[in-house]
């Protein structure tokens, strides 16, 4: 990784949450900036099918960037959570942690964990915990409605998306390549 940010020793936290489209997009907006500096970039997708969103196809033409969905199904509903949803989720968390302590990333997006938070799947604590413990010069994304207190208080960014207007309110679905 060749950047000022790691040769500095700054790895700030990024917070984008809110109700608003664009959180995820943002991070990925971030990701290639990254990578245009040289950082190699993970991208932890909780609560996202695998494979689903165009990130992912997009992901494999680029050496730089790796997507990993640890999500059974975007679907998970708070109150219908199974326990395969709790494994899956530590799993994700357990993945971002080890990446965000190794060096090899210069970036790691955790990709819907304010929302496996709210749902309880992961606990603050432990997502507090992993973000901290992360190597000097590793920049961190958390994504996701409803971004609990303690990751206001922790980020260095935050950033908060508000919708004003939704073609879903009109009945448009999502679009490939727009919205998923």
């Amino acid at each position: 990784m060749t950047n000022e940010g790691a040769e500095n020793g700054l790895g700030l936290v990024h917070l984008y949450t809110g109700d608003g489209k664009g959180k995820t997009t943002a991070a990925l907006g971030l990701a290639l900036r990254a990578m245009g500096q040289g950082f190699k970039v993970l991208i932890v997708q909780f609560l996202k099918t695998p494979g689903f969103y165009s990130e992912c196809r997009s992901a494999e033409r680029l050496d730089d960037l790796t997507i990993v969905s640890t999500a059974r199904s975007c679907l998970v509903c708070e109150k219908e959570a199974k326990p395969e949803d709790f494994d899956r989720a530590s799993e994700g968390l357990r993945i971002a942690c080890e990446a965000m302590r190794s060096g090899e990333y210069g970036l790691v997006v955790l990709d819907e964990i304010n929302i496996a938070v709210k749902w309880e799947l992961l606990s603050v604590d432990d997502v507090l915990e992993a973000v901290l413990a992360r190597r000097e010069g590793v920049e961190v994304v958390l994504t996701g409605r409803y971004a609990p207190p303690e990751f206001y208080d922790l980020a260095d960014y935050v950033t908060e998306m508000k919708c004003i207007h939704h073609p879903y309110e009109r009945g448009v679905l999502s679009r490939s390549g727009i919205d998923k």
